[in-house]
Parts: structure tokens; sequence; C-alpha cells
């Protein structure tokens, strides 16, 4: 088979199209042949080396995407050769063919593509548990979201909407606010006065809840969410945000959580009973992911670019 690898920490010039060896299951998984591959900043920040990365070089990057079973597992027929699915969270994704534990396995709808799988099931899932595993969102609420562009961003964005918030979108140009908008914001701001929209749009008493995933804005989170209100903290693209007095949690009886997809995701059939809850609101159209571009899994070095430009806006793919 072929895979997209890399010997060396660096930029996208790093990455190259390689024959390797075909993977070989081990009890309990199955060989899934890759239609569609998700790429996200994580691939990004290990093929620079600020993540870990485990074995040794050559490296396999990627750890979401979508395909149909080549070999099943022994002894198992829920994933009988030829089924058509999707996973999450299993590593070196970015080749012909992938490994896949079972539990991770996600059976995909006749109408669901390998694409639109690609695209929704890490950051569809995470936005989901965001609205109701982080914070149960209620209709009125005013809710903050921070790179609202981003692929979590307008997913999360039209699952606030669904079930009743007004949302602010914060993105940091104007042709991903328009997007923000589009996607069915009721507002956008730019990183220079969104703490003074959020405070008009609630008559002076903040956000009920801000979505933080930039880290050194969370000060500023905190300040624009009412007494009683909630941050989540889920990311940190900017950085680690300064340390927080829980003073401040006390005085204004505010909640700081945080959030984390692998702690919701325990279980085989809590996965794939999310997935499928996903799943219907794209079937609905109540969430429609944005595909920003496709480039060939050979060509993963113009995709690593180009999300890197920061002007994407929704998810890029690697298909095969």
């Amino acid at each position: 088979m072929h895979a997209l690898i890399f010997e060396r920490f660096g930029g996208p010039e790093v990455l190259h199209w390689a024959e390797r060896p075909d993977p070989s299951p081990a009890p309990g998984q199955a060989v899934v042949r890759m239609q569609s591959v998700g790429l996200n900043f994580a691939d990004v920040y290990r093929r620079n080396g600020n993540y870990h990365l485990s074995g040794t070089a050559p490296w396999l990057l990627g750890y979401e995407g979508a395909g149909v079973i080549e070999r099943a597992a022994e002894h198992d027929h829920l994933f009988p050769k030829g089924t058509r699915v999707g996973f999450a969270d299993m590593p070196q994704a970015n080749a012909e063919r992938v490994v896949v534990d079972l539990d991770k396995l996600i059976p995909l709808p006749d109408d669901i593509t390998c694409d639109i799988a690609a695209a929704t099931l890490l950051q569809g899932l995470t936005a989901q548990y965001l609205v109701t595993d982080s914070y149960m969102v209620k209709h009125g609420d005013l809710a903050v979201v921070h790179a609202a562009a981003g692929g979590v961003g307008l997913l999360l964005t039209q699952m606030l909407k669904a079930r009743g918030a007004r949302v602010l979108g914060i993105a940091s140009s104007a042709a991903k606010r328009t997007a923000v908008l589009i996607a069915g914001a009721d507002a956008a701001a730019g990183y220079d006065d969104w703490v003074d929209q959020a405070r008009t749009l609630s008559g002076g008493r903040g956000a009920d809840v801000v979505y933080d995933s930039v880290g050194r804005t969370l000060g500023d989170s905190l300040g624009a969410t009412r007494t009683g209100g909630t941050v989540v903290f889920y990311g940190m693209a900017a950085g680690d945000p300064d340390p927080v007095n829980p003073r401040l949690l006390m005085d204004r009886s505010l909640t700081l959580t945080g959030g984390d997809l692998w702690n919701v995701l325990t279980s085989a059939p809590i996965r794939r009973e999310r997935a499928a809850a996903l799943f219907a609101q794209i079937r609905t159209g109540a969430v429609q992911p944005t595909i920003a571009a496709r480039f060939p899994l050979s060509e993963g070095a113009k995709a690593h670019a180009c999300l890197e430009s920061r002007e994407v806006i929704g998810k890029v793919l690697l298909t095969l």
C-alpha cells in the first residue's frame, strides 16, 4: 500500500507519498480501505513536533476518516467485508489501508457519504457534547463561540441554533464572520470587539455560556459571562491561558468547566448512539458540514499548507 509519511519534523514539505507494508490487524481489529480522511490542526502540531508521537520514524498522521471494510475482524459479524464505516480516533489514518479497533468503528447509513463522515465525526461529536454534556443549552440562552468559523465552531453554531440559543460567533476575518452568519449565528464579531458585543446583545447582563477553544482569551471569556454563567474551556489554539483565581468564580458564581471528547466516548454503544444522533441532524439539515477543500492524500503537503494558511473555513479532507 501507499501512505503519507514523514521522517523528520518540519513544514508541509517533510510529508511525502511512499510505499509501506500493509498493516497487520490484531485480534479485535478490522482493515479499512480508506476513502476519505479528515485533516486537523493536531496533525500539523504532530508534524511540527509539538505533540507527542509514539514509535519511531517514519510516522503516519491522521486520526479520523471513513472507508470500507476490506478485511473483517475474525469472528466478528457486525462489520463484514464491504461495510461502510467511519472512525474518529484511530491513529495512522493517512494511508490506503488502516487497522481500526472494532469498538471504534461507526457504521455509516446509506445517506452519509465517506466525505461527510470524515468531515463531521471528530468535530461534530465534539460540538455535540459541548451543547449537551459540558453545558445543557436552553432556549433563549446567549452563547458565545470562539473560532466560530473553524470545523468545530461552524457545527457548534448550528447545534446551538437548533436548541434555540442566540449565538455570537467570533472570527478573525470578514470572510470568516460572513461564514459564521451564514451558519446561523445571530451576530459575528472580531477579536477586538466581541466582549462589547456580548454585553450589548445581553443587555449588559453577559453571556449565559462562552465556548473557549483559544486559551489566551479565557480571562475575557470569564469577564463576558453573566453572574452564574458558564465558560466551557476545550482548547488552546493560541496557547495556555493565564491562571484563574478561584475567588473570581466564587464572587460571581461562575462555572468554569473543561471538555474532552474522549471522556465522553467511553464505549462502543455510546460512540455509535451519539454518531447516529449526529447523522440524524445532518439528515434533517439542522447541521450542514462545510467542506473547505479536498486534496488527494498523495498531495497531503498541499493540504497541510492550505490548513496552515488560516484562511480555511470549514474542513479540509484528504481523499483516496
